[in-house]
């Protein structure tokens, strides 16, 4: 079973998904680790209640990234952590960790990559007016949402539709796809 730390910025649904479906057995993994870079973000509240290790701090704390990133690698390996899972982490992952975790770096982007990278892809979508988008599932390599492709799955935007409506169903999807990805990935079925 594949210990794995999940990092996550904001609200946590994405964290939520993916610890229902360890606890519901739909993901073989042991979520080890919460890192988040924003004190008082909410993802901090469901992990303490869901049991899980939470580790939070201010980048503006550390010199460097590469001092942080230093820190943080020394925790995951204290905790036997085998995979890094992006969640709505807003942050770039730089030299320490992906020297130290090569291909075990998964990220979920809200859009079929390489069309709208960054922030705010679904608002980018919209804006375009394309008639499908979607969630990639990919590796994390020094670019901005860059990495080898690990799955995606793609969803019809309607005329009309409102960057709310089409983030509800991209988050219906990823709720569901994160885990069942991550899962197919740690079993070796990818």
């Amino acid at each position: 079973m594949k210990k794995i730390a999940v990092f996550a910025s904001g609200n946590g649904s994405n964290f939520q998904a993916i610890h229902d479906a360890v606890e519901s057995g739909k993901l073989r993994a042991e979520i080890k680790l919460l890192v988040c870079d924003k004190p008082g973000a909410f993802v901090i509240e469901r992990a303490k209640k869901a049991g899980v290790r939470v580790l939070e701090f201010s980048p503006k704390q550390y010199a460097s990234k590469v001092e942080f990133e230093t820190m943080l690698y020394e925790e995951l390996q204290k905790n036997d952590v085998d995979y890094i899972v992006l969640a709505g982490y807003m942050r770039l992952i730089g030299s320490v960790l992906l020297e130290h975790y090569p291909e075990r770096i998964i990220n979920i982007h809200p859009s079929l990559l390489p069309a709208f990278p960054g922030v705010d892809a679904i608002g980018q979508a919209v804006a375009a007016g394309v008639k499908v988008t979607g969630v990639t599932i990919h590796f994390v390599d020094e670019g901005m949402d860059t990495g080898p492709i690990i799955a995606q799955r793609a969803i019809d935007i309607q005329d009309g539709a409102t960057k709310d409506e089409v983030a509800q169903k991209v988050h219906e999807i990823e709720h569901e796809f994160y885990p069942e990805t991550l899962d197919k990935l740690f079993e070796g079925k990818r």
